[in-house]
């Protein structure tokens, strides 16, 4: 089909040789010539992989490609294409000829010729089995060195205290063996899969371990590029340990030292909120100075509350509950209004909701979606014929909400919930159009993810959602559109030029990316997802893969260094620190538990970043970095390409906090704070109801849909009927 598998004449009769540049769902074995000969089972064909001359043993089943048909030679494929031209002739020689020697009547025995493989590899030295020689992400301790010969190419040395991934390592250093730094550099992971050390052989667990041995290798391969420079030196990060954060370079330097407050402002802090019965709400993406002081804080004060914008609202519903009679949401204006909508629903309408700024603290992305062009992309969605759902992120205000239900059927979701919102609406409505907006990069990202969920087969799929297949996810793919001038600029700085810097230093690192980052770093993420080592989603599903691996540690009685590539925004950190070293802190003090440390690394915008002479500093004020984040004026963050940090959530500091806490309940005060309270939007909408009303209409939806796991009947019914009375017209 698309995949052009060239058909070449065969040497054996009923036969044809096809050579791919590309590979197939189920068996993806790249650049290598597949023999098809004929099977008395109707459009069946058995498949044998290689290189070299037919070989009986090597046959493999008709299902590890699915379905070879003759003539047309229609093989099901990836939707992300692998060209061989990429990997380098020598590396593919090397894969190949090992994948002869591995070569076995059944798995069983291939495992067997590979745990053998192991047993020839040279053990490695106690003093090479260090901490920085370790490979994160496989399921038993794995050692990794590399080094120079004197013609100038790489000699890999390792070791394992797995049989199984002792033998992995032998195999991929003997594939890879007599290849320059920059060829190892290029070498693609899918060309590892014509090794044949899939499911069928090993652990899924192992299988994803090659990979990450792989990769590994690629970024030792780097640094001996580099001449010996850490390639993992370009970005600041800092590393948790149970009694210490030891940052690397000034700006996790400066993120660092509020992670400790002032007590005194901590405590300064607690009586007003105590006197005043003021419940706070902050978003993860507050200053870690604003996050430290909070998070002492509600040591003293339970209605203190860090989190997502859709879990703020819920808590802030709790406060009022339990007492508080006002509310102080640390935010964007939208997260404000949310919880003013919120409340207002719950029948807190009576307790105070105040923003820390006079001024408008604005959201580029829900500034995009107040925009004409996103009034265009909703009357287009509008008029569509069919059945129409707008899926809108949260992050908008409650006027672009009202405008979006008013022309389309309309749902808010979350960074967390937008794939199941997106598949149960799929499977509830038939022939569904969804219309997603504003985020562009989220968009892209939404349709990626299901592109790929095409190569995971149906029993995968199915574990996302059980009423969809592949062939449901492919029908659903040209139903899926998505606004395209949307961004949040905090997002847009993990772009091209960042992702290529973090795959070149810390491929062999955990990647975490938001539903929001540039594609580039999603799909770097994504691939990271794939082998065991990255998550993609909201701040809380990032900071629940921290949790998971850093729990994973601390059940091994081995020392570990996590590295993880933070692709959010900084001011999650705190968040992170207070998590991770409770953790550690507690096993510790349970088991004795130290050998446990997390590295998070800060990737930063290269509109951004400045050399060391550049700003006049000396190397003792940065540390071992050579680069610093910060435009060239100066450290710090700007909107124009900064350190992944909001300037919009830095509106909301300590001293406004106090500002507002000051006034609240005092009779100058409540005249003055009217400034501080979210718009009310009460100018009607076309209907006779008003806009903040409309508003709340999505929201009440994806609430509906968050307890109850399906659309409401009253969305449903609206979705149809819009449809039924456009056919009408």
């Amino acid at each position: 089909s698309s995949d052009q598998w060239h058909r070449t004449p065969g040497s054996h009769e009923n036969s044809s040789t096809l050579t791919a540049s590309m590979h197939a769902t189920s068996s993806p074995r790249v650049g290598y010539k597949y023999q098809v000969r004929n099977s008395p089972i109707d459009n069946v064909f058995v498949v044998q992989h290689g290189c070299g001359k037919p070989n009986a043993n090597r046959v493999r089943k008709a299902w590890r490609m699915e379905r070879v048909t003759v003539p047309g030679m229609t093989i099901a494929s990836s939707a992300q294409q692998v060209s061989t031209d990429a990997v380098p002739a020598k590396a593919r020689k090397g894969i190949a000829r090992v994948a002869e020697a591995l070569v076995a009547d059944t798995p069983g025995e291939t495992l067997k010729q590979l745990v053998q493989y192991g047993r020839a590899l040279p053990v490695l030295p106690d003093e090479s089995r260090t901490l920085d020689s370790r490979i994160i992400g496989c399921t038993s301790q794995v050692w990794l060195t590399a080094e120079l010969d004197g013609e100038g190419k790489v000699v890999f040395s390792g070791d394992s205290d797995s049989s199984v991934s002792r033998g992995i390592c032998a195999v991929l250093f003997d594939a890879l063996q007599g290849l320059t730094p920059e060829e190892v550099v290029q070498v693609d992971p899918q060309s590892l899969a014509a090794l044949g050390l899939g499911s069928t052989v090993v652990t899924p667990s192992r299988s994803s371990g090659a990979w990450n041995v792989l990769e590994a290798m690629k970024t030792r391969a780097r640094t001996l590029a580099e001449g010996g420079a850490d390639c993992a030196s370009v970005f600041p990060s800092l590393t948790i340990t149970a009694d210490q954060l030891i940052p690397k370079g000034a700006f996790a330097d400066s993120q660092a030292k509020f992670l400790e407050p002032d007590q005194s402002m901590v405590m300064r802090l607690v009586e007003v909120l105590k006197e005043k019965k003021v419940g706070i709400v902050a978003h993860f993406y507050m200053d870690p100075e604003v996050q430290g002081v909070l998070t002492a804080a509600a040591a003293h004060w339970p209605h203190i509350f860090i989190s997502d914008s859709l879990v703020m609202a819920d808590r802030a519903v709790q406060m009022a509950a339990e007492g508080c009679e006002s509310v102080a949401v640390l935010g964007v204006d939208f997260m404000t209004e949310n919880v003013r909508a919120v409340m207002d629903g719950a029948g807190y309408d009576k307790v105070k909701v105040y923003r820390l700024a006079e001024e408008h603290i604005g959201c580029s992305l829900a500034e995009a979606a107040d925009g004409e062009l996103y009034t265009k992309y909703l009357e287009t969605a509008g008029a569509n014929q069919g059945n129409n759902l707008h899926v809108i992120y949260i992050n908008t205000s409650l006027r672009t909400k009202a405008r979006g239900h008013e022309l389309v059927p309309t749902i808010t979701c979350t960074s967390s919930n937008v794939v199941s919102t997106v598949l149960q609406a799929a499977a509830q409505v038939p022939d569904l159009n969804v219309w997603y907006g504003p985020d562009t990069y989220m968009g892209g990202n939404l349709a990626e993810l299901f592109q790929r969920l095409l190569r995971l087969g149906d029993e995968e799929i199915a574990k996302l959602h059980p009423q969809h297949n592949t062939a449901t996810i492919r029908s659903l793919l040209p139903r899926l559109r998505y606004f395209q001038d949307g961004t949040c600029v905090v997002h847009h700085l993990f772009g091209g030029e960042v992702c290529a810097m973090v795959r070149a230093g810390y491929s062999d690192a955990y990647h975490t990316a938001h539903f929001e980052v540039p594609g580039e770093m999603f799909a770097l993420a994504m691939e990271a997802r794939e082998r065991g080592m990255g998550t993609v989603g909201s701040t809380k599903n990032i900071l629940d893969f921290i949790e998971e691996r850093v729990k994973e540690s601390l059940a091994k009685d081995y020392p570990t260094n996590l590295r993880f590539v933070l692709g959010t925004e900084t001011g999650m950190i705190t968040s992170i620190v207070n998590l991770v070293q409770g953790m550690l802190r507690s096993a510790k003090a349970s088991s004795g538990n130290d050998g446990v440390s997390v590295e998070v690394v800060f990737p930063v915008s290269i509109d951004a970043i400045s050399t060391a002479t550049t700003m006049g500093q000396t190397s003792n004020v940065i540390s071992e970095l050579s680069i610093v984040p910060g435009p060239a004026a100066g450290e710090g963050c700007s909107t124009s390409g900064g350190c992944a940090s909001c300037p919009y959530m830095k509106m909301n500091t300590l001293t406004s906090l106090l500002h507002v806490c000051s006034l609240i309940g005092t009779p100058a005060g409540e005249a003055t704070l009217s400034a501080y309270e979210p718009e009310k939007y009460t100018d009607m909408s076309s209907d006779g109801a008003t806009v903040a009303e409309r508003g709340v209409v999505p929201i009440t939806h994806m609430r509906y849909f968050s307890k109850t796991g399906v659309l409401s009947d009253n969305l449903v019914k609206d979705i149809l009927s819009r449809n039924n009375m456009a056919k009408s017209s």
